[in-house]
């Protein structure tokens, strides 16, 4: 008898979480597709043009649009933005600076502070 590994595979959106993409943005045949974790790790590695792009001029899913900026997603909903952003239109956001961002980046700030307080508490 001999015993097969079986092949874990795992649906395009989780393979794009994964990958820090917009899956909307990824060719058809990767949206259409399974992924397996074979696969998944190729990608991490050696990632293709495609890849490369989306990760450098997006557009980017909104957790990377947060991180980008500063802010929690939920700051990013806060603002009214909803869709997936662009490098550039980060960087023009960034250069901008309205008051909604000032604010969202001080809210994480403040969370940020707090976190650090309650972990060094409970070292305590």
């Amino acid at each position: 008898m001999t015993s097969r590994k079986a092949v874990q595979t795992m649906k395009p959106a989780t393979a794009a979480k994964k990958l820090g993409v917009y899956l909307q943005a990824t060719p058809p045949d990767f949206q259409e597709g399974v992924v397996s974790r074979d696969e998944l790790n190729a990608l991490q590695a050696d990632p293709p043009e495609w890849l490369r792009d989306l990760r450098r001029d997006g557009p980017h899913p909104r957790s990377v649009v947060a991180a980008k900026l500063g802010v929690s997603i939920s700051g990013l909903a806060r603002a009214g933005i909803t869709e997936a952003l662009t490098t550039e239109q980060i960087e023009a956001l960034k250069s901008e600076n309205p008051d909604w961002l000032e604010h969202e980046r001080g809210i994480q700030a403040d969370v940020r502070r707090e976190a650090a307080r309650l972990k060094e508490e409970t070292r305590d």
